[in-house]
C-alpha cells in the first residue's frame, strides 16, 4: 500500500476516530483488489499461469477432484502416489484461487479435539518432506507456537488439554511465564500465567505448498486441468458420474467436492443444500519492527486466547489475525443466495479495522512493540465455515447419491490439507476410514433441521468462539432449538431440564429442583449438576424414572433379503421374531463401525436403533452395502417420525401395568422382547431394554403422541414416586453396569475383542459377515491391549475422568481412558481405559492424569454392579436352590 499508519500508542478505535478519512481511504484501497506485495503470504503474483487448457481433456477417470486449493491438490497427490490410476483435478481458474492464496498459512499440532490432531500431525510431518520429494520449496517455518493463559480458567484448560495429550503423538508441554518470556522476549510477561507449547508449529506459504502438492500429483500420474470450470454433474444409473466442462465430459467413478467457497454452488448442481457459508477473516501485516530485525532467530507463533488473535513474525514485521466476537464478525451470506461473483478468485473484500479494534488493542498490551509498528497491509478474504467450524470430509449421502465425496468447509485448510488428503485416500482405496473422525462426517447435519438460518447463526457463533475456554460437556446455544424438539420439550424445561444438544435434538442432561443452582455452569471440576445427577440415579435405582430418548436414530428394514442382508452386515445373529439383539457393524479390518439395537417385528421386517450422533453415519453404511451387495431391501429413516420415552427402575413395571392390559410379567415380557402394546390409549412399540441396566422399557411411538404418553406415565407413576432423569445420570448408571458406549469404548480405532464385546460376535455363524476374516486372523494373533474398568481416587471436588485422559504406569504412558463419571451407587469415580494386557488384571494400579495430577486408579472386575436381568436370574437360581435344599433357607 502506498500509505501506512503509525499506531504510536493510540488505541485503534481512537486512531480510527482521529484518523477519519485517512483510515477510510486505507479501507477503500483494500476493496476487491489483488495485492502486489512481495510478501509470501497472500501473494497473488501469477507465478505459474496455466494459459488455455493446452491438452486434451480425459474422458474417463477413477476420481475427479473439483477444486485446486491446498486440500484438493493434496488429495490428488495422495491418491496418485498411492497408485490410483486416472486421477483428475479440475480447477475453474488457477491453483490456489479462492481461500488458499490469501491464507495466513499457520500450522499447528494443537487441536482441542482428539481425533483431528492426527490430521495436524501428519500434515506437519509431510510439510517437512515435500520439498525433498517434489523439489518445490514450500516456505515452511517452524519456530514453534505458544498458547497464552492469562486467567486461572485458562490454566485449568491447559492442564485439561495436557491430560489428553500424553497418549497422542504430537509433542506438547507447559511453560512457566519465565520460560514463555525467554522464548518470546517481546511479550508482556505480566500478562502471562502459563504457556502451552508445541515445537514444530509455525507457518507455511500456501501458494508454494499447493504447487508442491500439484507437482507431486503430476509426478505420480494425476492430470490437473486449470481454467476448466465444471458446468454440470450427473449421476449415472450405476452410481458413477458425468462431469461436464466446456471442453467435454469426463466419466468418473467418483467425484470429490473440494471447491472451497464454490462448494455450496457445486452442491446445488446436484440438488444438495450443503451446510456451508463464507465468512470474512482479516489479518494485519506491519512493516519492519526493529526488535525483530535485530533478532537472528524467528519468534514462536503466539495465540493470545483472551485477546482472541494469533501473532507471528512475517519477515521483519508482525502478522496479526484476530477472531472478532460474533456480533462484530461478518458473513458473506448473500453469496449463498446470489452465488459467488463469476470473476471472484484472487480478490479480497473491503477491510474493516473497527471490527477487530478490540483484538488489536489486546495485542498492543501483550506485545508492546506492536504499538509503534506501521500497518503496511490489511488482508480480508473469504473462508468457508460449517456450523461447528469442522470440515465436511468423507462420503456424502443425500437423495440417493453414490460415490460423491466431500472435502470442503475447511476453516483451517492449510494445516488440515496434508492429513485430509491422506485420510480420504486411505478411505477411498480401502473402503473404510483409517481412524475415527466421526466429528467430520459430512452427513452430520440433517436436512430436516439444519436450514440456512441455522448455518448462518452457528457459523457466526463458532467464529466468535474460536478462542473461548473449551470445557468438558460443552454446550453452545445459538440457533437452538431447531425443528427437532420432542412433544414434551417445553414441559421438561418447565420442570427444570438443562438441555443438551444431540444432532439437532434437545435432550435433558439433568434436572434442577428447588434449591439447586439452575443453568449451564461449565467447569473442569464437579459443578452444579453433580448432586442433582446423584438424586436422579437414586430415583432410578429405588423407584422409577422417565427419560426422553427421542434423539435415537431409528430405521425400518424390510424386504425379502432383509435377513440375509443383516446377517452379512452385522456380527451377531439375526434375532427371532419378537426378539431384540445388540449387534455391531464392523469394517473389513474388523473394527467397530457402529452399534445397532435390532428388533425383529416380522419375518422380513426389522426395527433398528442407533445413537443420535450416528444416524446418517450408520444409514449411509447400510445403504451403501445394500446397494453393493444387490440386496432386495428397503431401508427407511423414521427418526423424525418416531419418538421414544424410556422408563427404568424397580417400579417401572408397576407404572406400565396401570396403563395396559398386556402381560408385563417376567414371563410375559422377557428381557430383550419387543411387543406392540397400548399404553394409556397410545400405540407403543415397547422393547424391554434400558441403558441404565435396571428394569426398564424403551417406548417407541408416533412423535405427535409424546405429550399424551408422558402425561399418562406421570399420572400412573405418581403413587410409585416416578420422576425425570437425564443423560448424565444414564451415563453414570451405564458405567457401573459395564455397558460400552459407541464413540467412546467402540470406534473404528478398536476391534470388538479388545473392547470386551466377544458375546456379541458370532464367528461360528455361517454368514461371512463384514470383518469376519479379519477377526479370525486377530484371534490367531492375539490381543495386545484390553478395555478395563478403573476406580479412580479423586478429590471431593473432582475432577472425574470423562474420556481421552492419559494412563500412566511406572512413569510411562501406557494407554488412554475412553469415558468416565462418578458412580453414585458405588460412591467412587469410574473410568474405562485401554491398557496393555499385562496391566489388565484386576487389582493392578495405574495412574489417570487429571488436571496436572496423576491419580491412582485400580483395575476392577467387571461389572461393578450387576444388571437387573442378571440379578433377577441369580435371585431365581438361589430361590430354586433353596427350594431343592441345595443351600440353607
Amino acid at each position: 500500500m502506498a500509505s501506512a499508519i503509525m499506531l504510536k500508542g493510540l488505541g485503534l478505535a481512537a486512531a480510527a476516530a482521529r484518523g477519519g478519512p485517512r483510515l477510510q481511504s486505507l479501507f477503500a484501497a483494500c476493496k476487491l483488489h489483488t495485492t502486489s506485495s512481495s510478501s509470501s503470504t497472500a501473494n497473488s503474483e501469477d507465478r505459474a499461469s496455466s494459459g488455455p487448457l493446452g491438452k486434451r481433456l480425459k474422458d474417463q477417470a477413477e476420481t475427479v477432484i473439483i477444486g485446486g486449493g491446498c486440500v484438493g491438490t493434496s488429495l490428488a497427490y495422495h491418491l496418485a502416489k498411492a497408485g490410483q490410476k486416472d486421477v483428475v483435478l479440475l480447477e475453474k481458474t488457477e491453483l490456489t484461487a479462492g481461500s488458499t492464496w490469501h491464507a495466513a498459512g499457520l500450522t499447528a499440532l494443537y487441536h482441542p479435539g482428539i481425533n483431528v490432531k492426527n490430521l495436524h500431525y501428519y500434515s506437519i510431518w509431510l510439510f517437512n518432506e515435500l520439498e525433498k520429494e517434489t523439489g518445490q520449496n514450500v516456505g515452511f517455518h517452524s519456530p514453534g507456537s505458544i498458547r497464552i493463559a492469562s486467567t486461572p480458567e485458562r490454566v485449568d484448560e491447559f492442564r485439561y488439554q495436557m491430560q489428553r495429550q500424553g497418549w497422542n503423538k504430537a509433542p506438547q508441554w507447559l511453560l512457566t511465564p519465565e520460560e514463555v518470556h525467554e522464548m518470546h522476549p517481546l511479550l508482556n510477561k505480566d500478562k502471562v500465567l502459563m504457556g502451552l507449547y508445541n515445537p514444530g508449529d509455525g507457518h507455511i506459504d500456501p501458494y508454494s505448498l499447493t504447487q508442491a502438492y500439484a507437482i507431486g500429483a503430476r509426478m505420480y500420474g494425476a492430470d490437473i486441468y486449470q481454467k476448466t470450470m465444471v458446468t454440470g454433474l450427473g449421476m449415472r444409473g450405476d452410481g458413477s458420474w458425468n462431469v461436464d466442462t466446456p471442453y467435454g465430459t469426463i466419466h468418473a467413478q467418483r467425484v470429490v467436492n473440494a471447491a472451497g467457497f464454490w462448494s455450496h454452488e457445486l452442491g446445488l448442481m446436484t440438488g444438495f443444500e450443503l451446510p456451508l457459508i463464507p465468512v470474512h477473516h482479516q489479518y494485519v501485516i506491519t512493516g519492519p519492527v526493529p526488535e525483530l530485525k535485530s533478532r537472528t532467530q524467528e519468534i514462536p507463533v503466539i495465540r493470545d486466547l483472551e485477546g482472541s488473535y494469533y501473532l507471528r513474525q512475517e519477515r521483519d514485521g508482525i502478522l496479526i489475525g484476530p477472531y472478532e466476537k460474533e456480533d462484530k464478525m461478518e458473513l458473506q451470506d448473500h453469496w449463498i443466495k446470489d452465488g459467488v461473483p463469476p470473476g471472484f478468485g484472487k480478490e479480497l473484500f473491503e477491510s474493516n479495522l473497527d471490527r477487530i479494534s478490540d483484538n488489536l488493542e489486546a495485542a498492543m498490551e501483550m506485545v508492546p512493540v506492536f504499538r509503534d509498528a506501521e500497518i503496511s497491509r490489511i488482508v480480508c478474504g473469504p473462508i468457508m465455515y460449517t456450523p461447528d467450524i469442522l470440515p465436511l470430509m468423507g462420503p456424502y449421502r443425500a437423495q440417493g447419491a453414490q460415490n460423491y465425496w466431500m472435502a470442503a468447509g475447511f476453516g483451517y485448510g492449510v494445516i488440515h490439507s496434508g492429513g485430509a488428503g491422506k485420510y480420504l485416500t486411505d478411505w477411498i482405496l480401502n473402503g473404510e476410514p483409517p481412524y475415527d473422525l466421526i466429528e467430520l462426517d459430512p452427513n452430520r447435519y440433517g436436512e430436516t433441521w439444519c436450514d440456512r438460518q441455522y448455518v448462518a447463526t452457528k457459523a457466526r457463533e463458532s467464529y466468535g468462539y474460536n478462542n473461548v475456554v473449551g470445557y468438558p460437556k460443552e454446550e453452545r446455544f445459538a440457533g437452538r432449538p431447531t425443528a427437532r424438539v420432542s412433544g414434551i420439550y417445553q414441559t421438561l424445561l418447565d420442570k427444570g431440564a438443562d438441555m443438551g444438544f444431540h444432532s439437532g435434538w434437545e435432550q435433558p442432561s439433568w434436572f434442577a429442583e428447588e434449591g439447586d443452582t439452575h443453568g449451564y455452569h461449565p467447569s473442569f471440576r464437579r459443578t452444579n449438576w453433580f448432586h442433582p445427577v446423584g438424586r436422579e440415579c437414586e430415583l432410578v435405582l429405588s423407584r422409577a424414572g422417565v427419560i426422553d430418548l427421542t434423539p435415537f436414530g431409528k430405521f425400518e428394514i424390510k424386504g425379502p433379503d432383509s435377513v440375509k442382508f443383516l446377517d452379512y452386515l452385522c456380527a451377531n445373529n439375526v434375532p427371532k421374531t419378537g426378539k431384540t439383539c445388540i449387534s455391531h457393524m464392523l469394517t473389513p479390518r474388523g473394527r467397530v463401525y457402529a452399534e445397532l439395537t435390532i428388533s425383529r417385528l416380522g419375518e422380513d421386517h426389522f426395527f433398528a436403533i442407533t445413537g443420535s450422533g450416528s444416524e446418517f453415519h450408520d444409514l449411509r453404511w447400510m445403504e451403501d452395502h445394500a446397494l453393493k451387495g444387490g440386496y432386495d431391501v428397503t431401508i427407511s429413516n423414521i427418526t423424525d417420525e418416531v419418538a421414544c420415552l424410556g422408563i427404568a427402575g424397580p417400579r417401572s413395571r408397576d407404572v406400565l401395568e396401570k396403563l395396559t392390559s398386556g402381560d408385563l410379567s417376567e414371563e410375559g415380557f422377557k428381557f430383550l422382547a419387543v411387543h406392540d402394546i397400548s399404553l394409556g390409549g397410545v400405540d407403543v412399540r415397547a422393547i424391554r431394554i434400558s441403558y441404565t441396566g435396571e428394569l426398564g422399557w424403551e417406548l417407541y411411538h408416533a412423535r405427535e403422541d409424546t405429550a399424551r404418553l408422558y402425561e399418562a406415565l406421570m399420572s400412573a407413576g405418581q403413587e410409585f414416586g416416578l420422576g425425570d432423569f437425564g443423560t448424565h445420570a444414564m451415563g453414570s448408571l451405564r458405567l457401573e453396569k459395564g455397558f460400552r458406549g459407541w464413540g467412546a469404548e467402540m470406534t473404528v480405532d478398536n476391534n470388538p475383542f479388545e473392547a470386551g464385546l466377544d458375546f456379541f460376535i458370532k464367528l461360528n455363524k455361517p454368514a461371512d459377515f463384514i470383518g469376519k476374516q479379519s477377526l479370525q486372523q486377530l484371534q490367531q494373533e492375539g490381543l495386545t491391549r484390553k478395555l478395563v474398568c478403573l476406580t479412580v481416587e479423586v478429590e471431593e471436588s473432582g475432577p472425574d475422568a470423562e474420556g481421552n485422559e492419559t494412563i500412566w504406569h511406572d512413569g510411562k504412558v501406557v494407554g488412554n481412558t475412553t469415558s468416565g463419571a462418578y458412580g453414585y451407587q458405588i460412591q467412587k469415580s469410574i473410568a474405562y481405559a485401554y491398557v496393555p494386557l499385562h496391566l489388565a488384571e484386576p487389582g493392578t494400579v495405574v495412574e489417570v492424569e487429571l488436571l496436572g495430577s496423576r491419580r491412582p486408579a485400580t483395575v476392577q472386575q467387571e461389572p461393578l454392579v450387576q444388571t437387573e436381568p442378571v440379578r433377577t436370574r441369580l435371585a431365581r437360581k438361589r430361590a430354586a436352590d433353596t427350594a431343592r435344599g441345595k443351600i440353607p433357607a
